[in-house]
């Protein structure tokens, strides 16, 4: 792992992964035009699975309950309760209202969930389970009616009993057992099977990222996402096997994952080290985790806590912790992050899992200009204008005036025929 200081950060250091773009155009449009059979030949091509149906039966879900521990279900049940309070509580933020903004001149706003949503899940080398409440919690809180989850054949050729659980019990109702483009192209476009959704959420690796860049437009998406990121800020008085144990907690995601301290103390930042190699040695993971350490990981040597402030804000990572002594000063500064974690006992893998905090965020600087996962991502703000009769002639009359200065003729003569009558 790396040491460097401020001065020698350069950019960002991880990348979405190479996409041949073309080849997911291609898959995109096939499956627009042949659906339900085209799908079933990418799965086959893809994951090696001959789908006799591509919607998941609910005796299938129900069945699943059999095949997953009762303590993970318990588990699985108390994380997603979590998550319903915290987004019922950011529900209540989004209100609508009326606001008489001159004499009889009413405006206001109407807040209105999205109709049909689509949440991805990923397969890959291990069920991602917490990412399917994640997707469906948010999307049901805030009053969607129909809540879908797509998901690959990882498990026995179906979906993993596990994923299954979490989306029954997260309140989906459907779900696909498709995965990678062509269950965006399916979701996006619709099949035989498969309606189209009006927005797509959830992560996935670099091709299901191409493709939601490819159907947004079409469709609403949450953010075009690349590897996840930590970034941690600790000074002398944090606990250096918590910090190396974080890092590597991010490390082990993905050979692209990105992981930083940063730090004033240069002895510090040797201490981190040593831990991070030692912990590599005992860790299951280590083939994933090594790489994304050898390839991204980099302690920050900074030369004061403004200096460390600035890096952090210019790196607006996903995942931003916070381990010192006195946070406060720190905290007045930062304002580039997916989701902040403060204090040692504020692990950030409590956020991926059971704090009912959203693990889908902004990565790759996005954090500069939005947030994570949330009730918005599910509603829409529809603006309404109500004028009575006798209403204030004033603004109409500045409106006159802004449409003749544009040279915009009929939108005047608009204006002006309510002041004739």
């Amino acid at each position: 792992m790396r040491i460097v200081t401020a001065g020698e950060l350069v950019g960002r250091t991880c990348s979405a992964g190479t996409v041949n773009a073309d080849e997911v155009r291609a898959i995109i449009k096939d499956v627009r035009q042949r659906g339900d059979e085209a799908v079933r030949e990418f799965t086959l091509r893809f994951d090696g699975v001959q789908l006799d149906r591509l919607r998941v039966e609910k005796e299938e879900i129900r069945d699943a309950f059999g095949h997953v521990p009762s303590e993970l279900v318990a588990t699985i049940g108390r994380c997603v309760e979590r998550m319903r309070r915290f987004c019922e509580h950011q529900l209540a933020s989004y209100q609508d209202f009326d606001l008489e903004i001159e004499r009889g001149l009413f405006i206001g706003q109407r807040v209105v969930p999205i109709e049909r949503v689509g949440v991805y899940a990923p397969g890959g080398r291990f069920p991602l389970v917490s990412s399917v409440y994640m997707g469906v919690v948010p999307a049901r809180v805030a009053g969607a009616e129909e809540v879908v989850v797509c998901s690959p054949p990882s498990h026995k050729g179906s979906v993993h009993p596990a994923v299954l659980v979490a989306a029954d019990l997260a309140g989906a109702d459907e779900v696909y057992c498709l995965g990678g483009v062509q269950a965006i192209a399916a979701l996006a476009y619709g099949t035989e099977s498969v309606r189209p959704v009006h927005k797509i959420v959830g992560p996935g690796n670099a091709y299901v990222t191409a493709a939601k860049r490819e159907v947004y437009g079409e469709v609403g998406i949450d953010f075009v996402a690349g590897p996840s990121e930590v970034l941690i800020i600790a000074d002398e008085e944090a606990n250096p096997e918590l910090v190396a144990a974080d890092l590597l907690a991010q490390a082990e995601h993905d050979p692209d994952a990105s992981a930083l301290l940063v730090t004033t103390s240069a002895a510090f930042a040797e201490r981190v080290r040593a831990e991070v190699t030692r912990q590599l040695a005992a860790l299951p993971t280590a083939p994933v985790a090594r790489l994304s350490i050898d390839r991204h990981g980099l302690i920050v040597v900074a030369d004061s806590p403004g200096e460390v402030v600035a890096v952090a804000n210019a790196r607006a990572p996903e995942h931003l912790e916070l381990q010192v002594a006195d946070p406060a000063p720190f905290l007045a500064g930062l304002r580039n992050y997916g989701s902040l974690f403060v204090g040692e006992k504020a692990a950030e893998a409590l956020g991926d899992y059971s704090s009912g905090l959203n693990h889908i965020l902004p990565t790759n600087g996005a954090a500069r200009y939005t947030g994570g996962l949330s009730v918005r991502d599910f509603v829409k703000v529809q603006t309404v204008l109500r004028a009575e009769q006798g209403a204030s002639e004033v603004v109409l009359d500045d409106a006159v005036r802004l449409a003749e200065t544009e040279g915009l003729v009929a939108h005047a003569r608009s204006l002006l025929a309510r002041c004739r009558k």
